[in-house]
């Protein structure tokens, strides 16, 4: 009798345990304590529950269309660049959704994807992949029906980030949080438009932070096991308080469907790509110029260290910041600016978040000893953005997009140096000037910036000759502006 009186009364304990309010929630970390009206997930079942939070979070989460034109000279493929095609091509199906011959007409480019917004006064954050480029026409839908035109104010294709403003008052916004206090296991949540279902909700875990993905040297991806399929990128991903600690950008899909692998930028790296797009319409990005290999088991005994750290240096750019500081091949990177480095991919985002002009102090190991440089940054070569110029794009005259030739690349062409063409539209397009076209000089005056080459062609008239370096040929360009 005493036995089953017992098993009634752990039965009954665990019942309560059970009960719709369930216990407590663990007492939140100082520097992630909820912030006034951010909600935190309530516990049901031993379960979080999301709803309370998707409620409040929701409002400022979009749905984002994009139609973009395409001419003929733009891409040799339809679908490149386009966000559905795009997704597709970064998740392991190339080759879908090709027609067998292309049209040779202007065409228009259609895509989805999510968004958020991050002031009342209109800014959204995206995905650059969703946007696609300056030119898209890109329209924003807020959960309460009403659509707006969006402007395009920038695009960092290195982080996959996009800004876009739209003309509204009092919206919404988002709680931004700190990824670095979020931990492996947590629950998080993402709300978007999978396949143009607006405002999903699917949940899961962080399954790992850092994590380092190929030809990905500034992003520390998180990642989850968060349902994302074509639509929610851009998309927030939030944990159980509410706020947004990463966009949902990538997955790892063999199909193209969703897998249980899924990646998000943190939003710390987000933001500051957002205040430099709104401030500059680009973002400045310090440049060493060096070329780094992994520093392996099997190599470290090799340079006399005890453990494979830092970022061996294989080969230094002629004239780069680096060159000037001293550095040397098979120098190996222990430290900038006190700051360890641990894994050799480090680095890039390193150097990357200093300004262009800035010093840094390089510890790195020589000899089997270590030992201080410093160098002055040179900046990254510039990709395609909304130039801020008199309040319009610069391609708004000329149809251009262009940055410098790397000192790699000239010394590759042979030339002193250039600018490459990231995108031609209007008049540019009609002069036949294509992605990758290196401009060499206009009128037979060297061209080496963006500001140089407004300036000779204002001073050259309605009509100049471009001389520009596609593959191993030249060939000169009419360029009218008439």
């Amino acid at each position: 009798m005493k036995k089953n009186l017992v098993i009634v009364a752990l039965a009954l304990s665990l019942v309560a345990c059970l009960a719709e309010d369930g216990p407590p929630l663990p007492k939140a970390h100082a520097d992630n304590a909820p912030a006034a009206n951010a909600p935190v997930a309530a516990i049901r079942h031993g379960l979080p529950d999301f709803a309370d939070l998707v409620e409040r979070v929701s409002p400022a989460v979009v749905n984002i269309s994009v139609d973009q034109t395409i001419r003929p000279e733009d891409d040799d493929n339809p679908f490149a660049g386009d966000p559905f095609f795009d997704f597709l091509r970064r998740f392991g199906v190339p080759g879908q959704g090709f027609p067998p011959n292309h049209p040779s007409v202007p065409r228009i480019r259609q895509g989805i994807g999510s968004g958020f917004i991050v002031s009342n006064d209109g800014y959204v954050l995206t995905n650059a992949h969703v946007v696609g480029d300056t030119r898209a026409e890109v329209t924003v839908k807020l959960s309460d029906k009403r659509e707006f035109k969006a402007k395009v104010i920038g695009i960092d294709r290195r982080t996959d980030v996009a800004v876009v403003k739209i003309d509204a008052k009092n919206l919404p916004t988002v709680v931004i949080g700190n990824p670095s206090s979020a931990r492996v296991g947590e629950w998080v949540a993402a709300i978007g438009s999978p396949f143009g279902l607006e405002h999903s909700v699917t949940a899961g875990i962080i399954s790992a932070k850092a994590r380092r993905l190929p030809d990905e040297n500034y992003v520390p991806f998180i990642q989850t096991d968060v349902a994302i399929n074509p639509g929610n990128s851009g998309g927030p991903l939030l944990d159980l308080s509410g706020r947004v600690i990463g966009i949902n950008s990538q997955i790892y899909s063999r199909s193209g469907g969703f897998m249980g692998i899924s990646f998000a930028i943190p939003i710390d790296v987000a933001i500051k790509v957002k205040d430099q797009l709104i401030q500059h319409g680009r973002v400045q990005r310090g440049r060493l110029g060096v070329y780094i290999q992994i520093m392996g088991q099997d190599l470290a005994p090799s340079f006399g260290l005890d453990a494979p750290r830092g970022a061996l240096v294989a080969q230094v750019e002629p004239g780069s910041a680096a060159a000037r500081a001293g550095l040397k091949p098979g120098d190996i990177v222990l430290k900038v600016d006190g700051k360890e480095i641990n894994e050799n991919n480090e680095l890039p985002r390193m150097i990357g978040d200093k300004q262009p002009g800035s010093k840094v102090k390089l510890e790195i190991w020589r000899e089997g000893k270590s030992r201080e440089l410093t160098a002055v940054l040179d900046e990254q070569p510039q990709e395609e953005t909304a130039h801020k110029q008199d309040g319009k794009s610069s391609s708004d005259k000329f149809g251009l997009s262009l940055r410098p030739l790397s000192a790699r690349e000239a010394a590759q062409l042979g030339v002193p140096g250039g600018m490459v063409v990231e995108t031609a539209s209007g008049r540019a397009a009609r002069a036949g000037l294509r992605y990758g076209d290196v401009i060499l000089s206009l009128n037979n005056q060297p061209i080496t910036s963006s500001e140089q080459f407004r300036q000779l062609a204002e001073k050259a008239g309605k009509r100049f000759a471009l001389l520009i370096q596609r593959g191993n040929a030249r060939l000169f360009v009419p360029f009218r502006l008439d």
